[in-house]
């Protein structure tokens, strides 16, 4: 009996001893499994505290490429880091808690400051333009380099935060990082008077004694150089002010007769909304070898003196689901980066004008919040743009 009870005992201590060594941590949390030496082997997502193994309790969170991080050996940046090295990871649901300025999975893009205040859309670098217009500074090099185009002009974006780095791009008249203020409107100075033009130039302004106005050149090129294969299509010019603002004319026909269809474009352009243009002058001549047709059109208007926006041709053909519609110009030689020529369409600023551009004409403040000018004493006008007295 003594034996036996020996044996017992000596049974319960040995089964003891071997539970002991027989676990890994926790049992590895039930989301692993238990490996040689009783170490974890954790599925995938899971670990200790942002680490492989341990009792794999934890989860980790999104890896994106780091914003910020210490180079590698070589001098290579932008390794992938949890949550982008720009948030901290909730290691019980795996999400980023990203810092501020931060968002998305894993912390991977840019946020926009105030979401842009409801005054304009937050987007990537990528999708950023040039310009208000397709190519608006033009610096008049190369008639070929100014184009047609259509809205401000993007480029390929390789760089690592191509598609995440963001800001906010404004609807018209809001202006700021943020999209926080309103915008006034412009005019010329009506004190900056630029002497020395000819009096007797046919393009000195009425009123404005020897002052010239901005003139602005289309020309248009048939690829079959056969002009006359424009007759009876349609298209139209959008136009856009100082403020951002974007007007398109209604479908202009096209006419063989050159005082016709200039007609047709200034009425046109007279007609876009809020008297954005208030007045301007369009000839036309087709007689360039039968190849091209160049307008001009020269901005006579007080609403649009100074530097104004290119105007830009809606040629392509519109017709189901969109505005406004037009059969569009067909066989139209236009802007192409990769065949540069003198005989592509283009806008070209052919005459700068005498006139300048300034918000409340320099003659007034800028009201942020309901976008109106404040005169200085003396001068009056939307954009302060009239004189009632000399000070």
């Amino acid at each position: 009996m003594k034996t036996l009870a020996l044996l017992t005992s000596g049974l319960v201590v040995l089964t003891s001893l071997v539970g002991t060594r027989a676990g890994c941590p926790n049992g590895c949390s039930g989301h692993g499994t238990c490996g040689i030496d009783e170490v974890c082997q954790c599925y995938p997502g899971w670990g200790t505290d942002g680490h492989a193994g341990g009792d794999c309790s934890d989860r980790f969170c999104p890896f994106e490429l780091a914003w910020v991080d210490n180079p590698t050996r070589e001098g290579d940046r932008h390794s992938y880091a949890e949550c982008a090295n720009k948030g901290e990871c909730n290691r019980k649901s795996g999400e980023c808690v990203c810092y501020a300025g931060y968002e998305g999975k894993g912390c991977g893009r840019q946020s926009c400051p105030g979401q842009c205040s409801g005054h304009g859309t937050c987007e990537y670098v990528k999708d950023l333009s040039f310009g208000i217009v397709h190519n608006e500074y033009y610096d008049g090099s190369t008639d070929a380099l100014s184009g047609l185009g259509i809205g401000g002009r993007t480029f390929q974006d390789h760089s690592f935060d191509s598609d995440r780095s963001r800001m906010c791009v404004c609807d018209a008249g809001w202006d700021g990082l943020a999209c926080q203020t309103r915008m006034c409107p412009y005019g010329n100075d009506i004190m900056d008077v630029i002497p020395g033009f000819d009096e007797n130039s046919l393009l000195g302004m009425p009123g404005y004694g020897n002052e010239y106005a901005q003139v602005q050149t289309v020309t248009l090129f048939d690829a079959n150089l056969d002009n006359s294969n424009f007759d009876g299509q349609t298209f139209a010019v959008k136009f856009t002010s100082k403020l951002n603002e974007t007007f398109v004319t209604q479908p202009i026909a096209w006419d063989t007769t050159d005082a016709v269809l200039a007609g047709y474009i200034e009425s046109a352009l007279l007609k876009l909304p809020n008297g954005v243009i208030d007045d301007v002058a369009v000839t036309v001549d087709s007689n360039d070898n039968n190849s091209g047709v160049i307008l001009d059109v020269t901005f006579t208007g007080e609403s649009v003196q100074g530097k104004q926006h290119k105007l830009e041709i809606l040629a392509d053909k519109c017709e189901v689901g969109c505005s406004p519609r037009i059969t569009g110009l067909a066989n139209l030689r236009t802007f192409s980066d990769t065949a540069l020529s003198q005989t592509l369409s283009h806008v070209q600023i052919s005459t700068p004008g005498s006139h300048n551009s300034f918000e409340c004409g320099r003659r007034g403040k800028c009201n942020r919040k309901n976008g109106e000018c404040s005169c200085f004493e003396g001068f009056t006008g939307s954009a302060c743009g009239s004189l009632s007295a000399l000070v």
